[in-house]
């Protein structure tokens, strides 16, 4: 069914008079009733009875009104769906405990007049497909993962670089510490059943294990955090890593420990991806907030995989990292 027969006909009720629809419509009266007998042949019915003083709706005319009015809404939605600047900033934020959804929440609570759809994708092909697709608009992530450059049409920037934390049970050995060194933790279990092998987080826990001979385990089903903690609060030999910003809730009686890792302090790297021909307006708004809002990277004492791209690498260097990643 052709759009502008059905706007045209909603327009005819309304006025009530061809004359006056074709006026509102721009086009001749001479159009307008061309239009109306099409749609009229298209339904098999008589839509308006033609009098003196106008174009009365007949009754199947009126049982039509309310669904033309609907399509050319449907019609409306559908457009602004893809219309850039009036479609909600769709952006990828992991998992709804972790950083990147904080980071989020601020600029929704700066910027409360931009629409956003905020969603959660598993891993960084998954992101990039969807921001190459158009699905999303941007994605938190850590990059460049080893062996996997990201395309050259997805545009980085690191935003956030968030320090890790040891948690432990009341009865860990550490429990009482108030800060730990990396070399403390060696020859300690710390259970993570979260990681999956081939994500960007399993990259840069391989690195940190590789570097600093660390034992981590990702051994059981991943029920979530809540048995973790459970886990955590119940095990004196177990500890789990978490970072700054995770937001966990426990019960009091658990007595569970955040302590600050040292010397040097792993960071996250989180960083901003999106698609260079991105044109739409509440992505740069975003980007700004980020760069404005957000501080600390490659802070000294910290701790970051080698294949992580600086905070402040320009364009040719990320190019050729892009390049000569192992």
């Amino acid at each position: 069914m052709d759009l502008d027969t059905v706007r045209t006909f909603v327009a005819v009720a309304d006025a009530g008079q061809f004359q006056e629809a074709a006026a509102e419509l721009a086009v001749t009266q001479q159009a307008v009733s061309k239009r109306i007998a099409a749609l009229e042949r298209d339904l098999g019915v008589l839509l308006f009875t033609r009098t003196a003083r106008g174009a009365r709706l007949t009754i199947d005319g009126q049982a039509f009104l309310p669904h033309a009015r609907e399509l050319l809404r449907v019609a409306e939605r559908a457009t602004a769906s893809v219309r850039t600047g009036r479609r909600p900033l769709r952006v990828d934020v992991i998992a709804s405990r972790v950083a990147p959804s904080g980071l989020m929440r601020g600029f929704h609570h700066a910027h409360p007049e931009i629409d956003l759809d905020v969603v959660m994708l598993f891993d960084v092909e998954t992101a990039v497909a969807a921001i190459r697709s158009g699905a999303i608009d941007a994605s938190f992530r850590a990059v460049a993962m080893p062996g996997r450059p990201l395309p050259e049409d997805i545009e980085s920037v690191r935003v956030l670089d968030e320090p890790h934390q040891l948690l432990t049970g009341p009865g860990h050995a550490l429990a009482r510490a108030r800060s730990v060194t990396v070399a403390q933790l060696a020859g300690h279990r710390i259970w993570m059943p979260g990681i999956v092998p081939g994500t960007e987080w399993a990259a840069y826990y391989d690195a940190l294990v590789a570097e600093f001979g660390l034992t981590i385990e990702a051994t059981g089903p991943n029920f979530g955090s809540d048995v973790l903690l459970d886990t955590v609060a119940d095990t004196p030999a177990l500890a789990t890593f978490t970072t700054e910003q995770t937001r966990l809730v426990w019960p009091a009686g658990y007595g569970l420990r955040r302590i600050p890792v040292t010397d040097p302090t792993p960071v996250y790297p989180h960083s901003l991806l999106w698609h260079r021909d991105n044109p739409h307006p509440a992505l740069a708004t975003l980007r700004a907030h980020l760069a404005a809002t957000v501080a600390g990277h490659d802070d000294a004492g910290t701790w970051v995989p080698h294949w992580v791209i600086p905070h402040d690498a320009g364009p040719q260097e990320t190019a050729a990292r892009r390049s000569s990643s192992p």
